[in-house]
């Protein structure tokens, strides 16, 4: 049974996600996966150099990641920056130091409390070179061809069409850019009740693709040297004969 077959429709899976994470943007939750103080289980691999985060303004990390993906995406200064699913703007904010002044960072996002929390994070630390704008990962408010490098934080997972999200990266990238993501595949056979449950949609569960079709949809959407740099396995939310991990990904255009 595919994913497709098993998942709720795209605009009820959306509606859960934008508000599980405007809660969260808001303060009045503070995990996006399970339940209790320490469910959410995207902020296990985290790895920023320290040195990025004291860049970072407080209040733009909400530990809602599951990898780095700016440590991989080969930033360097003057280069053009699209973040999927910016959130509070933390990798935007790391990214913003490595393109410099003539560089540029587009951080999407839909959620309104989030694009509100990351606009004044950027107004906070004097980040003239970061601009937020709302929109779908699926439908990219973005031009074709002017993005050097796209990064994405444990956010794919949560689209019901990742064809679609990967179909729009390749779209605005230039030609010979490039894309890493770090995000939540699956492994095993994840039962319908697990993919059908909003609440693990939300909490970055239910909609994580197999590893091995996920690598599939990004090759199939037109990018070459598709690559796993990084993948760390968690203990939680498995059952007998099937469980969730973290990859770190980069593919070229």
């Amino acid at each position: 049974m595919s994913l497709k077959e098993t998942q709720a429709d795209d605009q009820t899976i959306k509606r859960a996600v934008e508000e599980k994470y405007a809660a969260i943007a808001r303060g009045t939750t503070k995990t996006c996966c399970g339940s209790g103080e320490d469910a959410s289980i995207v902020t296990l691999p985290q790895s920023y150099a320290s040195a990025d985060l004291e860049a970072v303004p407080e209040g733009a990390n909400l530990g809602l990641g599951c990898g780095d993906p700016t440590a991989d995406a080969d930033l360097a200064p003057g280069q053009t920056v699209l973040d999927l699913g910016s959130g509070a703007g933390v990798d935007c904010f790391i990214a913003a130091r490595k393109v410099g002044a003539a560089g540029h960072v587009i951080g999407v996002d839909m959620t309104d409390a989030m694009l509100e929390r990351a606009r004044a994070n950027a107004a906070k630390g004097g980040f003239a070179n970061v601009e937020f704008r709302k929109g779908e990962i699926e439908n990219l408010p973005v031009e074709s061809g002017t993005v050097d490098r796209i990064i994405s934080n444990c956010v794919i997972n949560l689209a019901p069409d990742k064809s679609k999200v990967f179909g729009e990266a390749h779209r605005v990238l230039k030609p010979g850019g490039s894309i890493t993501v770090s995000d939540i595949v699956s492994f095993g056979p994840v039962p319908a009740e697990v993919r059908a449950n909003l609440e693990k949609w939300a909490g970055c569960t239910a909609g994580a693709l197999d590893k091995a079709d996920y690598l599939a949809t990004i090759r199939g959407a037109g990018f070459s040297d598709v690559r796993v740099i990084q993948e760390v396995v968690y203990d939680r939310d498995r059952g007998p004969d099937y469980g969730f991990a973290s990859v770190t990904v980069r593919a070229t255009k």
